[in-house]
């Protein structure tokens, strides 16, 4: 028997949907740096893959977004190759909106780490965030990674994290 993933049930089986700040992405005119974020997490099921939402706290006119997925190794704190790839038009209607990626069909293993990084090549985007206070995380399976176009190795941060789902076919 073959099965149908469009019809397949929808779910969010990661989400951390508080947001109390922006992370920005992107770069303001005359800016050199262009601003990268991106959220690492556990899949706590297997299954397809079929999209990633951001909320998106600012949009300052049309502007493409790129989401890259990877596995993440936690010990190392390095990001693998990217696996998957999805780009979404923004613009200033979708300020306070979540935004879909769709990266149909993908398959997650349980227990494994995976991330995402979103990128803006123009214009500047603001994604939102959860920023913890002292001894509460706001997403305690995974970390937020903030990097420039200069500093790829970035910064993780246990006390903050993207506004996301992570949704699987079922």
């Amino acid at each position: 028997m073959e099965t149908n993933l469009s019809k397949a049930h929808l779910r969010a089986v990661v989400e951390q949907i508080t947001n109390n700040t922006t992370s920005w992405i992107g770069s303001s005119n005359g800016q050199t740096k262009n601003n990268i974020t991106g959220q690492t997490f556990i899949c706590p099921t297997t299954g397809e893959l079929d999209c990633i939402e951001v909320f998106s706290s600012f949009v300052t006119g049309n502007r493409a977004v790129d989401l890259t997925l990877h596995a993440f190794n936690t010990e190392d704190k390095t990001w693998g190759p990217i696996l998957e790839t999805s780009t979404v038009e923004f613009n200033n209607g979708n300020t306070g909106k979540w935004i879909s990626f769709p990266i149909a069909g993908f398959h997650l293993e349980k227990k494994m780490t995976y991330g995402f990084r979103l990128k803006c090549s123009k214009g500047l985007v603001g994604v939102g965030e959860a920023a913890g206070i002292y001894g509460h995380s706001p997403y305690q399976d995974g970390q937020e990674w903030i990097a420039s176009s200069d500093d790829q190795p970035g910064n993780y941060f246990s006390y903050l994290s993207l506004a996301f789902k992570v949704e699987l076919r079922a």
